[in-house]
């Protein structure tokens, strides 16, 4: 009788392990992430200027650390290259801006800064939103481009872990609660002909 009780217990053992991993996996797909919505280049009076929309959900984790006064700072990276045929790709223009989420206690207030600029929310949410939207934005200069020349532009938000607290950039190597999941947006780009 237990001849053909052990593989039965065997094969629901390796599905319940199956199970398990998969669910693991989706909770490490859900500690957080950055997607990016769209983001387009306009010409504007110095040159291009980028536009760009963000979808940020920060995870259970670090909502809390947020919460309990942790800063956590954000990176955004834009970078144009123009494709070259028997060399490596031309870095036409780059451009990074570090953007701060903090909680004021005081206030009960979060703060997203940028240089020396500051802006209070009432809600986590409201300054991730604000945080997500990248108003026109100076990235090229007029005369870096060449008026109908096909070039590839790339635009990342992404959590900065090098500057969390030196205790919590060691959790955030280890810990996958700690890890944002930041996409890159590719497109090309054609600048037009000015008249």
């Amino acid at each position: 009788m237990t001849v053909f009780i052990m593989p039965c217990w065997k094969k629901r053992f390796e599905r319940a392990a199956v199970i398990f991993g998969c669910l693991l996996f989706l909770g490490a797909a859900l500690a957080g992430s950055i997607e990016p919505n769209s983001a387009t280049l306009a010409p504007d009076e110095r040159g291009q200027a980028l536009t760009a929309d963000f979808v940020i959900h920060l995870g259970p984790r670090l909502e809390e650390a947020v919460g309990r006064g942790v800063p956590l700072n954000f990176r955004l990276e834009f970078d144009l290259t123009r494709k070259r045929l028997y060399w490596a790709n031309e870095h036409v223009a780059g451009h990074v801006i570090n953007y701060r989420v903090s909680y004021q206690a005081l206030t009960r207030q979060y703060r997203l800064t940028m240089d020396n600029l500051h802006q209070n929310f009432d809600t986590l949410d409201d300054a991730l939103r604000a945080l997500g939207h990248v108003s026109p934005l100076h990235v090229i200069d007029k005369n870096a481009l060449i008026p109908g020349e096909t070039y590839t532009a790339a635009v990342r938000l992404s959590l900065d872990h090098t500057q969390l607290p030196k205790p919590l950039q060691v959790d955030a190597l280890a810990d996958r609660d700690w890890r944002i999941a930041a996409k890159t947006l590719r497109w090309d780009f054609v600048p037009t002909i000015e008249k």
